[in-house]
């Protein structure tokens, strides 16, 4: 375990358009910015039943995820994980097992729950590509600039880096092979 008590959980899958954001969005912050105190930056991906250990080791999290919820695309939610049943978070797909479900796992194992909540935005076109659709792409200033506010709320300092990598960028990152 490390010394930082507050994590960003990025969650979705890049090969299905906007259920990407999350992964680019977490790339992106850690790419761009410090934080002070230290948070750690997760891509969670879809990695499911494996999130629960990130889970136990936190008393912090901020997840990052596209949600459903009746709104128009691109609409930005931040809501307390506490409130999150039926919103659609991670139910089923490529996630199989996601956040909500890792959540009730600590519960029936009567762990403790990490003070956490999700930064949600609802996708516009959820489908086989790589990359973001130009509404989320539009929101994706946004997305972050909200990130930041809420970790400065929470008393930490956030400082953008003077060499910035562009969203165009980190998604170029993740659709390139990986050469050696």
């Amino acid at each position: 375990m490390n010394d930082a008590n507050y994590a960003i959980l990025g969650v979705g899958n890049i090969l299905e358009k906007d259920d990407g954001m999350a992964v680019y969005a977490t790339a992106f912050l850690e790419q761009n910015y410090t934080f002070e105190p230290a948070i750690d930056i997760i891509n969670g991906g879809v990695e499911g039943i494996n999130l629960l250990n990130h889970f136990m080791e936190y008393k912090y999290i901020l997840i990052l995820d596209t949600i459903e919820i009746d709104d128009k695309p691109g609409s930005i939610y931040h809501i307390p994980s506490s409130e999150l049943t039926g919103y659609g978070l991670n139910s089923g797909g490529a996630h199989e097992i996601g956040v909500l479900q890792c959540l009730d796992i600590l519960e029936m194992m009567d762990r403790p729950l990490p003070e956490s909540s999700v930064l949600g935005i609802i996708p516009e076109e959820i489908t086989l590509h790589i990359g973001l659709s130009e509404t989320l792409t539009k929101q994706f200033t946004i997305y972050i600039e909200t990130v930041v506010k809420i970790l400065e709320k929470n008393n930490f300092k956030v400082k953008q880096k003077s060499q910035a990598d562009s969203l165009r960028e980190v998604i170029e990152h993740f659709a390139s092979p990986k050469r050696d």
